[in-house]
């Protein structure tokens, strides 16, 4: 009887729990349904602009080959990057080179996009054509004020209008923006500039830089304090201008294919008949088209963009010019271009004075690898060839600075032992503080010794972004030294190093391998030791000469030729003469202008120049508005990109559709080669517009560098209202990554939709089991008990 009363209370709860648990789950049902209902009224409701935005957006599941995403405004979703091939054709007349790069944009997005690549440039480099090309049409670009033209920019790319933007950010650093971009669309966009050739020691040569290589930026500081504004406040001075604009997104050759592919061929027309004929860092093939012709072209069909491609050639024996005049003749003005190269100094010539030389050397994280490799065979060698008599200093520098000797010491046998001893044991890490570096070797050496020449050797890859202050640093405190640049690594910045070495009346030398260090070190070792071709001037006899470029003349070494160019009036009849003296020695050549030859391209090499000139004595100005007019008169005469000018085309066509978003990317960059990511980037983003650097960062006055080392080179902020903050490079390498190998499958039903659809059956099937388990667990009990009552 008891047991079925038991039996009959057991059926009564589990009913109960039953309809409890029947409640609950047609509750969470109700919920989950309401949700999917909501989800469902929400896309419905979605306007065509946010419906099309989306449909411009990824998943990472979206992604079947490897691509950059950068996050979206919109949880979940990436702006897919668009993708970059470039071409380019070098044609070398004797001392110029025409240069056309090619550079195609591709969207592979199912969105519209607009893509902003920084890419360099060699320094020396007259930009002064842009074409965009639509299906068959092309498009060429006016040279504009550079405000004008991002004016014009902004309305095309807001009009729907394909468009394309370049500016200048560094004399050697670019960047090109391309607008509506249309899904799975190529823009095709081409630029072309002029640009002379190098020539040292008897060796021609010239530079197709590929890559910008991340820079490090110092945090701005108050170095003047003014309270101009009345409001008792001091404005701190950014040491970078436009540090936005010189950095990209730059991939972890660990975790990504490099990527940016680029082919290039040489049309080598030399002037003279050549002897060797040399590719530095990339495997050619070298066709020969009679004794004064090459053609060099990549042997493999692309490389990737990271490092830069160097093109050496010498005479054949007894071939060597010893000068050369050209001439281009345009509205009335001709435009002489001319060098020449002065005899070696005699032997009977002055011996070289006692050396004072106070080598710096960088070990900041850029320049791990095979960088610091070189940095460090390069000095070693440097140390070893000092003379007994010599004084010499050595210091290092990342983010702190070591002054090895405290001062200038004799280069006795044990002091060159203990500084190379001192130089093989540094490793590269941290950020490139190179100003308080500099200001150690220019201003705390002690006075020069009576009758002493001091000289100043800089070894660096050069990535900074705060040249400015470094050459404000030479001008003002160089003072009877000379400086002179070593650029280190695969990717340097000549810009930077070629400046440095003007404004300090030295040289620059560049060693991109190990191979390189004993023969440029030997060239460098030639120029340190034998006296400069001083006092060196141009004037016209017959004629009157406008404007003669570079303006002073600057000093030389052995085996580098006088280089100018000038504006005459149209009448050609006169001379040109080249005076200088060699230690006391006076040397003086003259050439009849009578005897130019025609040469195409000279005009913007002068104006170039011009330009340069203007820059570089910007310090004497006491008026910057104006300084900024003289640079756009010219650059605007000559159609050239300038720090005041760009280049601007657009397509009258609008193409984008009103309702269709544009996103909009910096096309990622590789690493340079030879370059170690792990001390150029860390795991975490500097705040925008701050401090960014190799290894780490450290704005003025903050922890050193131990704590600064978590922090990282930041990827530049992206200016469309569809994207987010911009990643870090590690974390946009990262989400590459992950597309590229993870394959998920795609289906036609929203992810999100399968998601809840999954969890409410789960939390069902859960929750069955579990009322199921309560059942079984009661009913148990009451077996048990019934049988202990009736003493089973």
């Amino acid at each position: 009887m008891f047991l079925e009363d038991e039996f009959a209370v057991g059926r009564i709860r589990a009913r109960r729990i039953s309809v409890s648990v029947l409640i609950a789950v047609t509750a969470f049902a109700a919920c989950i349904a309401a949700m999917l209902g909501l989800a469902s009224a929400a896309r419905a409701g979605q306007t065509p602009q946010a419906s099309a935005q989306l449909a411009a957006l990824v998943r990472p599941n979206d992604v079947n080959s490897g691509s950059l995403l950068f996050p979206s405004k919109e949880p979940g979703f990436y702006v897919e990057a668009p993708r970059l091939k470039t071409d380019v054709a070098i044609d070398v007349s004797g001392p110029i080179a025409r240069v056309k790069v090619t550079q195609r944009f591709q969207n592979p997005s199912q969105g519209w996009v607009e893509g902003t690549y920084v890419f360099p440039l060699p320094e020396n480099s007259a930009v002064d054509a842009l074409k965009m090309q639509i299906g068959e049409r092309f498009i060429e670009g006016q040279i504009k004020p550079r405000q004008e033209a991002r004016e014009i920019y902004e309305q095309a790319k807001a009009e729907g209008k394909k468009t394309a933007l370049l500016e200048q950010q560094r004399p050697n650093i670019f960047t090109n923006q391309v607008a509506n971009i249309g899904p799975g669309e190529t823009i095709v966009v081409q630029i072309e500039y002029q640009q002379t050739i190098h020539q040292s020691g008897g060796e021609f040569s010239l530079r197709f830089p590929m890559v910008v290589a991340p820079r490090y930026n110092p945090a701005p500081i108050v170095q003047t304090v003014e309270f101009n504004n009345g409001a008792g406040f001091a404005t701190p001075r950014d040491p970078v201008e436009n540090r936005d604009k010189i950095a990209a997104p730059v991939l972890d050759p660990r975790e990504n294919a490099r990527i940016n592919p680029v082919s290039l061929t040489v049309d080598l027309r030399a002037g003279f008949p050549l002897g060797d004929v040399k590719s530095s860092f990339h495997a050619v093939d070298i066709s020969q088209d009679g004794d004064q012709a090459r053609t060099i072209s990549l042997k493999a069909d692309t490389v990737p963009a990271d490092k830069d491609f160097e093109l050496t050639w010498k005479a054949a024996a007894g071939k060597m010019p010893s000068a050369g005049l050209f001439r281009e003749v345009i509205d009335g003005k001709t435009y002489l271009l001319a060098f020449v190269t002065p005899p070696t100094a005699p032997d009977t010539a002055v011996p070289p004075a006692k050396r004072e030389v106070v080598f710096v050397i960088d070990n900041s994280g850029s320049m791990s690898g095979p960088s610091i490799e070189q940095a460090r065979q390069s000095l070693a060698l440097a140390i070893s060839k000092l003379n007994p008599d010599d004084r010499f200093n050595v210091i290092r520098f990342d983010d702190t600075m070591t002054d090895y000797f405290k001062g200038l010491v004799t280069a006795t046998p044990d002091n060159r032992e203990k500084a190379i001893g001192y130089v093989r044991g540094l490793t590269a890490d941290g950020g490139t503080e190179m100003l308080p570096a500099l200001q150690a070797a220019l201003r705390n050496q002690g006075p020069v010794a009576s009758g002493a020449l001091r000289q100043v050797v800089f070894l660096t890859d050069g990535a900074i972004g705060n040249e400015q202050q470094l050459f404000q640093e030479i001008t003002a405190n160089r003072g009877d030294a000379r400086v002179f640049t070593v650029g280190i690594g695969s990717a340097p910045n000549t810009y930077f190093m070629t400046k440095a070495a003007e404004m300090g009346r030295g040289t620059f030398t560049a060693i991109g391998s190990t191979d390189q260090v004993a023969s440029r070190m030997g060239e460098l070792f030639a120029k340190l030791q034998n006296p400069a071709m001083t006092d060196i001037a141009a004037t016209f006899e017959g004629i009157k000469a406008e404007d003669i470029t570079p303006n002073p003349m600057p000093d030389l070494y052995s085996g580098e030729p006088v280089v100018l160019t000038a504006q005459l009036p149209e009448n050609n009849a006169g001379k040109l003469q080249i005076i200088g003296k060699t230690g006391d020695q006076p040397w003086r050549v003259e050439m009849d202008i009578a005897n130019a030859a025609d040469g195409s391209g000279i005009s913007k090499l002068w104006a170039r120049r011009k330009i340069d000139d203007f820059e570089a004595r910007a310090y004497e100005r006491q008026d910057p508005a104006a300084l900024d007019k003289d640079i756009e008169t010219v650059a605007l005469a000559h159609h050239l990109v300038s720090r005041v000018t760009s280049l601007v085309a657009v397509d009258v066509t609008p193409s984008r559709p009103a309702d269709q978003p544009l996103g909009s990317a910096k096309l990622p960059l590789n690493l340079p080669d030879g370059w170690d990511f792990d001390k150029v980037s860390g795991e975490n983003a500097a705040p925008l517009g701050g401090a960014e650097r190799h290894g780490s960062a450290t704005p003025a006055g903050n922890a050193g560098p131990e704590q600064a080392e978590t922090q990282a080179l930041v990827a530049s902020p992206e200016i469309a209202n569809m994207m987010a903050a911009a990643p870090t490079a590690k974390a946009a390498t990262m989400i590459a990554q992950k597309s590229s190998t993870v394959n998920l499958p795609q289906t036609a039903t929203r992810a999100d939709e399968q998601i809840i659809r999954g969890l409410t059956m789960l939390l069902l099937a859960l929750t069955a089991a579990s009322g199921l388990a309560v059942w079984r667990r009661r009913l148990k009990r009451i077996i048990t008990v019934g049988a202990k009552r009736d003493g089973l």
